[in-house]
């Protein structure tokens, strides 16, 4: 098995994702090894020698920050802070994610700013490695002072404490810790703190976001494109003059992209008899391409936290500094997050408007893409399916981050709300799984009306290797398992 070494590299999303998509083992290079022992050592010295309050170090936590706690008790701080932090409720968050959690968590830990035990590191990095993934619950995270409660969860097992999954069974972390043969962590100071403070929470359903948010971009490129097909629409819009004159960057990409994807279209190229299309076909540059703009944005955002250090305080052994500060404040990433997810609904939205034009009976197809419509139903009610989710994900699209309560006593007064705008893009990210399955469920269907003329080679593609998986429907049917059908092809969809 090959490796990858933790080795203060940059890394971009598109690395993420491939080192996630890989069996590597992930490990610790020299140079992380010994910025992490160099910094727990240079912690002990400082905690011994030094009489002076550092918070969560030698102190008590949120509003207990003058309250000091003896050398002797330091060990023991960090337990009761981990085990009193584990208060998730909710869903479970999803094991992809809670993978991305410790390999992010990992990452932070290792540039040596946050007083860890070289072990307590590579302990996240063996639960990576073997597949172990601790139980943690999407509901307990204000955004702010770190991912609190998820990432107390995330961290129970290091201490032998909570739940994971292991080979898809959930067993307690003693029964891991006995199949391996590990013992409990022994935390030092500041460790629980390092481990809970930090946005890896966050940072990972952001990640994930943005990863799944380009896979839908490039997939409602070729849908959208088949879609325009079956209705007989224009090729005009998407020609680079008119594109290129009103300067967005996303726009003049998604026209070019659609101007690529039909080269070689028959249906494209005859003659049209109506002189415009609707919104929903005609302005697919300036939708989809604003969108895109927002997803770059918030990769650019997603990309530096994963590279970040988030826990507090923060350690500078060269400097012979502990800064108490406030890295771990999920602002950017909860507005970023907020924004994908707003951008994301918008083309779930649009998507959805192609579908009730392809339904409508108009373009030569015949109402609700099915032979004898009235004894048949068709297509009317995937579109209505279509539409719930559409206005789901517009409820979902409220802004988190514009919300804030007042916690620990009035020390943390503005939080970020950033963890419940990453459960909420997940759904919606989700969602517009759904939708974009049903715009090409209907979109095949519509398409098959324009036989025997042919579409470009990618759009043929695309469409053969649909109906592999997804039938034509000759009359009314069962059309759920078509739909989930549908939805599975577009998850899997390159």
């Amino acid at each position: 098995m090959s490796t990858f070494e933790i080795n203060h590299f940059w890394i971009t999303l598109e690395q993420l994702d491939q080192l996630l998509d890989s069996k590597q083992e992930v490990v610790l290079s020299e140079k992380a090894k010994t910025a992490i022992s160099s910094c727990r050592a240079y912690l002990d010295e400082k905690a011994k020698n030094h009489n002076q309050l550092m918070y969560g170090i030698n102190t008590g936590f949120g509003s207990l920050c003058n309250t000091a706690i003896s050398n002797d008790d330091l060990s023991q701080l960090q337990v009761n802070l981990v085990m009193s932090h584990a208060c998730g409720m909710g869903e479970e968050v999803p094991l992809s994610v809670v993978r991305r959690m410790l390999l992010l968590k990992a990452f932070g830990l290792s540039y040596g700013h946050s007083g860890v035990q070289l072990e307590t590191v590579e302990r996240l990095l063996f639960f990576y490695n073997h597949g172990i993934y601790p139980v943690v619950y999407q509901q307990g995270s204000l955004g702010a002072s770190g991912d609190l409660a998820p990432l107390a969860h995330l961290s129970l097992p290091l201490i032998g404490e909570g739940e994971v999954y292991f080979e898809g069974r959930k067993m307690s972390a003693k029964e891991i810790n006995a199949h391996f043969g590990l013992s409990p962590i022994t935390l030092k100071s500041k460790e629980g703190l390092a481990l809970l403070n930090g946005t890896q929470f966050m940072s990972a359903y952001a990640s994930d976001a943005v990863s799944k948010s380009k896979q839908l971009w490039k997939n409602w490129i070729s849908i959208a494109a088949l879609s325009l097909e079956a209705y007989d629409g224009r090729v005009n819009p998407f020609q680079a003059n008119v594109n290129e004159i009103r300067k967005q960057v996303g726009q003049i990409e998604t026209a070019k992209s659609m101007t690529e994807i039909l080269v070689g279209s028959e249906i494209a190229h005859q003659f049209k008899a109506h002189v415009q299309d609707p919104y929903s076909f005609r302005c697919i540059p300036q939708v989809h391409g604003a969108s895109k703009d927002a997803m770059d944005y918030c990769a650019t955002i997603v990309e530096r936290e994963i590279n970040a250090v988030t826990d507090n305080p923060t350690i500078f052994p060269e400097e012979d500094d502990v800064v108490s500060a406030g890295n771990f404040h999920g602002q950017p990433l909860a507005l970023a997050m907020d924004f994908l997810a707003i951008a994301m609904a918008e083309m779930g939205s649009i998507s959805e408007r192609r579908v009730y034009k392809l339904i409508s009976g108009t373009r030569g197809l015949p109402a609700f893409l099915v032979a004898n419509p009235g004894l048949n139903s068709g297509f009317m009610i995937p579109q209505y399916t279509c539409a719930s989710i559409v206005s789901q994900n517009k409820q979902l699209c409220m802004p988190a981050s514009v919300d804030t309560i007042d916690s620990s006593n009035g020390q943390e007064d503005h939080v970020s709300m950033g963890a419940n705008a990453g459960t909420k893009l997940y759904r919606v990210i989700e969602n517009c799984f759904k939708i974009q399955g049903i715009e090409l469920l209907n979109a095949a269907q519509g398409f098959e009306f324009r036989r025997p003329l042919t579409s470009s080679p990618q759009i043929e593609s695309l469409y053969q290797a649909f109906r592999q998986v997804v039938p034509f429907v000759e009359v009314d049917t069962y059309l759920h398992p078509l739909m989930k059908k549908s939805e599975s092809f577009v998850k899997e969809l390159n």
